[in-house]
């Protein structure tokens, strides 16, 4: 797939980890993005995860949480020992992954931060996270996904 490398995808390939790109079409300001994300890929929402960067305690934090459901940012501050979760600027959030709002992905980051992973993603045999650009999807093992973001795992999400 020429032209689709990210920093994300530069990840996997050099620690030989397997998984699989899937590009999509859908608009970043739509409502409902994520379940639409699922949708034109064809799988179970439940296997979309989305990846929020949040401030806890004053320090940033990546949650992957499914699109079925909403971050809970006091479970999420309590994983990672905190007391007082946000979600943190736009800017900021831009700024601290290198990647831009509907394409954060969890991996290749240019600041690694902190990761934890909604519990419900090790019932899954695959999920799928941004690949670090909007469009682009990657499929990989949720078991991989924690280990390469040195990650949590806890029951943060309201689905």
């Amino acid at each position: 797939m020429a032209g689709q490398g990210t920093p994300a995808t530069a990840l996997l390939t050099k620690r030989k980890i397997a998984h699989s790109t899937h590009p999509y079409d859908v608009s970043p300001d739509a409502p409902n993005y994520g379940a639409l994300v699922a949708a034109a890929l064809g799988v179970p929402p439940q296997r979309v995860f989305k990846s929020l960067v949040t401030e806890v305690d004053g320090g940033l934090t990546v949650a992957v949480v499914p699109v079925t459901g909403d971050l809970d940012l006091k479970a999420l501050a309590a994983a990672v020992g905190g007391k007082r979760a946000a979600l943190a600027d736009r800017a900021l959030a831009e700024r601290a992954t290198g990647y831009v709002r509907g394409g954060i992905s969890p991996l290749g980051q240019r600041k690694r931060l902190p990761t934890v992973v909604d519990a419900s993603a090790l019932a899954q045999p695959t999920v799928y996270v941004s690949a670090g650009r909007r469009g682009l999807q990657l499929q990989l093992a949720p078991t991989d996904l924690v280990a390469l973001t040195d990650a949590v795992t806890a029951p943060i999400s309201t689905a």
